[in-house]
């Protein structure tokens, strides 16, 4: 568990301007040498990474190593955890998207992006570069986050599919319990149609996002007042977010959390609270 100084954190509310398109804006910054190392499950956000710091180990899927540095970029959606590594002079600025504002401000790179770290200057050129060595020079943080919204509300210009915008938030609504067949039959496409553009505009598959939006479900659950023992067993965790069956869950967990439900829980636990994320950022 980290320190109580070992970092300073601070969330920003998206204001009016990009209140569609972001689920959050966090300045981050480590006070002290140390090492640190936190493990995020599959979440859905698409997260754009100032680093005004030393960069970030991270690696999708297994534990980041000494070549795993990144210094600022943009995020996929990605289903299964991340390894982040630092060691004590991490700063940064992260900007999370929301998947349907990552659409209106990136477009048709949302594909290249689904599971992947891309490059700051790869994803927004010259001037996301700028932007970078601004926020660098800029020691004040409500002048920094005033910056990033003033950038990405200038980038709000592709307008998804109503098709598509639809059918994600009835994904949400129902916390990913809706068959992937009646929901394309509700707005008139084939279920391959539907998959197809579903993909292009968020990054991933309707089904593979049902299933994130179950597991974060059950992550929400979990950890409720009291946690599981609160809330109920792992089964009942497991009928309250559809799976099929205890098992199912369990599966679910181990691949997109990295470790069973126990495990997992037993983590979060000795988690620093301030780095817990937000409950509304579960289903972006």
């Amino acid at each position: 568990m980290e320190t109580p100084d070992a970092f300073a954190l601070i969330r920003h509310r998206p204001s009016g301007r990009t209140r569609h398109l972001l689920a959050a804006i966090t300045g981050y910054r480590e006070t002290r040498p140390a090492s640190h190392r936190q493990r995020e499950t599959a979440g859905l956000v698409v997260p754009l990474i100032f680093s005004l710091g030393t960069p970030f180990r991270i690696a999708l899927g297994r534990e980041a190593g000494e070549g795993d540095g990144m210094g600022s970029f943009v995020a996929g959606l990605y289903a299964g955890p991340v390894d982040i590594r630092s060691d004590g002079g991490a700063e940064c600025v992260q900007v999370d998207f929301t998947p349907l504002g990552a659409y209106r401000c990136l477009g048709g790179a949302i594909p290249q992006l689904s599971q992947r770290m891309v490059d700051l200057g790869d994803v927004f050129g010259a001037p996301g570069r700028r932007l970078l060595e601004r926020l660098r020079a800029t020691p004040s943080w409500r002048d920094r986050f005033d910056l990033v919204e003033g950038f990405v509300a200038a980038r709000d210009a592709f307008a998804p599919s109503p098709g598509i915008a639809f059918a994600y938030r009835r994904l949400a609504e129902s916390a990913g319990s809706l068959g992937i067949g009646a929901l394309a039959a509700e707005i008139g496409w084939s279920r391959t149609h539907f998959a197809g553009r579903f993909r292009a505009e968020i990054g991933l598959g309707p089904k593979r996002v049902a299933r994130m939006m179950r597991f974060q479900h059950a992550c929400a659950l979990a950890q409720g007042e009291g946690g599981a023992a609160r809330c109920g067993s792992w089964a009942e965790i497991a009928v309250a977010c559809a799976y099929a069956d205890q098992a199912h869950l369990i599966r679910d967990f181990v691949e997109l959390a990295g470790e069973a439900p126990g495990a997992w829980a037993r983590r979060v636990a000795l988690r620093d609270p301030r780095l817990a994320r937000p409950a509304d950022l579960a289903f972006g």
